[in-house]
Parts: structure tokens; sequence; C-alpha cells
């Protein structure tokens, strides 16, 4: 599934514009460790997490991630947006829980 169809799917926002709206997502890894992900992260996974520090781009970038989702309504901050941007990693937006964002991820065969 691309980026873009399970943005849709979730009624995510995508903060970063249409940068790397295509991607093929192929798994969904849930965590908020920056180095647990970059150690067991999947290549091509949706990575959802809590924090919207700039870091996580970049932890993207280095583990291949699909595309970033960060749950509950949480804003990310203008400077990772921009960062996001630069490397074509989107992010999404959405208020659903990282346990609701799972079960889509799940119904849609991620």
């Amino acid at each position: 599934m691309k980026t873009a169809e399970l943005a849709a799917k979730l009624g995510a926002t995508i903060v970063t514009g249409k940068a790397g709206i295509d991607k093929e997502i192929k798994g969904v890894y849930c965590c908020d460790l920056l180095s647990w992900v970059m150690s067991h992260a999947g290549k091509d996974s949706a990575w959802i997490t809590v924090h919207t520090h700039m870091n996580i781009v970049a932890v993207a970038v280095l583990s291949e991630i699909a595309c970033i989702i960060i749950p509950e309504g949480i804003e990310a901050e203008e400077a990772t947006i921009k960062k996001a941007v630069q490397e074509n990693i989107p992010i999404l937006c959405t208020g659903l829980t990282a346990y609701e964002v799972c079960c889509i991820a799940h119904d849609c065969g991620i």
C-alpha cells in the first residue's frame, strides 16, 4: 500500500505535502526509543511515534522508513516538517491512537 493510500484510510493529514507519498509501505513499526527503531524497524515500514523532534527524520532516513505517523493529534515541529520534505520522508498526523493506527494498517493488509 502506498503512503497516500494509508493516510486516506487513517484520515491522516500529510503535513509534508507530496514528498514521498508514493512510497510503498511493507510493514508497521511502533516505538518511541530512537536507537531501538534504528536497529529493529524493517525497511519500508510506516513508523508510529509520539516524537516530533527533527531527530525522527534522521532515524527514518537511516532506517529506510517509508513514512512517519504521529498519533493522538500531536503536531509535528515546523523544523521537523521542513527536514522531512528535504529528505523525502512523509509525515502523517492523525488523531487516532497508535493502537488504532496499527489495527487499520493490519486490516489493510500491512
